[in-house]
């Protein structure tokens, strides 16, 4: 292979397959090949002298327009382009458009707000790199209030035990503070699977309502749940900028 070969999943990402972790999940159950040789996790592909299968259909990569689509999820659907268990998904809000795209990252069912859909691996692969640390923004409403102990620790790191891990240091800005509940901003610089439940429940903090209001300076604005729209070129411009 050539110096500059990447990874498996990232050439499939890039072909616009799928995100990057789900194409590493396809390679760790045996579905992807590279010439005929079943492909694990750490192989990389030049894409050119290659063949590379998933299910033994070949992955070539992406022509034609690239579309990122930014939508409204709604609390109730998930977050997947088919659901074997006819549960509602994000793919039904999008349906019209009969576009091949993917999510960049999840919300999880009960949460809602902004969610990328791209056919643009490269721009989903920069968005979701752990390394970038792209900064997404949710609006958090809890009940009860917020006490100085939770801030920093919301600042610092909570750990989560179930995991194993400690969180990123969080940004918190309190926007309203009323009756039996607290409406704050938390802003996180990683992704990791039900986060902000998990950091709100190691704090013992009933959280009511979450949603995802940007990704970096980029707002949902507007829309409504079940909306969406194209991004403009100057802000898909920016989101590799980032």
């Amino acid at each position: 292979m050539q110096k500059d070969s990447i990874r498996i999943q990232k050439y499939i990402a890039e072909c616009g397959v799928c995100s990057r972790r789900a194409a590493e999940a396809l390679i760790e159950a045996g579905r992807v090949t590279c010439n005929g040789r079943t492909a694990v996790l750490g192989d990389k592909t030049d894409g050119l002298k290659d063949v590379i299968r998933i299910d033994e259909k070949i992955i070539k990569p992406q022509t034609g327009t690239r579309v990122t689509l930014m939508l409204y999820k709604p609390r109730g659907y998930i977050t997947t382009m088919h659901d074997e268990q006819g549960r509602k998904c994000v793919a039904d809000l999008i349906a019209r458009e009969r576009l091949r795209l993917y999510p960049i990252g999840r919300l999880d069912k009960e949460s809602e707000g902004l969610l990328l859909l791209t056919n643009d691996g490269a721009l989903a692969n920069k968005l979701t790199h752990p390394g970038n640390h792209i900064p997404k923004t949710y609006r958090v409403i809890i009940k009860g209030a917020l006490t100085r102990e939770h801030l920093k620790a919301f600042n610092t790191g909570i750990h989560i035990e179930e995991d194993g891990y400690t969180t990123r240091p969080a940004e918190v800005e309190i926007l309203e503070v009323k009756d039996d509940r607290t409406v704050f901003y938390l802003t996180l610089y990683e992704g990791k699977n039900r986060e902000i439940r998990k950091m709100c429940a190691a704090l013992g903090l009933e959280l009511l309502r979450l949603k995802r209001d940007k990704v970096a300076a980029l707002s949902i604005g507007t829309l409504r749940a079940g909306q969406y729209r194209a991004l403009t070129a100057k802000e898909i411009d920016y989101l590799y900028s980032l």
